[in-house]
């Protein structure tokens, strides 16, 4: 990928937004009361739209319910925090 970026997530109670989730150039902000999977998808559909601001809402939710369906049942959990291992591109 030519645009590598890193979609930073910053915790923030959304409240009066009415949203669980925001997504503002590279940054997401995600409401701090979600929990489990609801957050896991609030995450994946936020960074969605910061990779393609272009897709429209529908094609953002479909995709992200697809990936969070798919990392859930492969028993994602937020729980491990190393990075003992590089990811493809060879970064931490």
């Amino acid at each position: 990928m030519a645009n590598r970026r890193k979609i930073k997530v910053v915790y923030q109670k959304l409240g009066r937004e009415r949203a669980y989730g925001i997504a503002d150039d590279d940054t997401v902000y995600v409401d701090p009361r979600l929990t489990g999977k609801k957050q896991l998808e609030i995450i994946v559909h936020e960074s969605l739209h910061v990779l393609w601001p272009e897709a429209d809402e529908e094609e953002i939710e479909r995709k992200a319910i697809i990936l969070t369906n798919t990392l859930w049942y492969e028993h994602y959990r937020r729980v491990d925090n190393s990075n003992k291992i590089p990811l493809q591109d060879g970064k931490k």
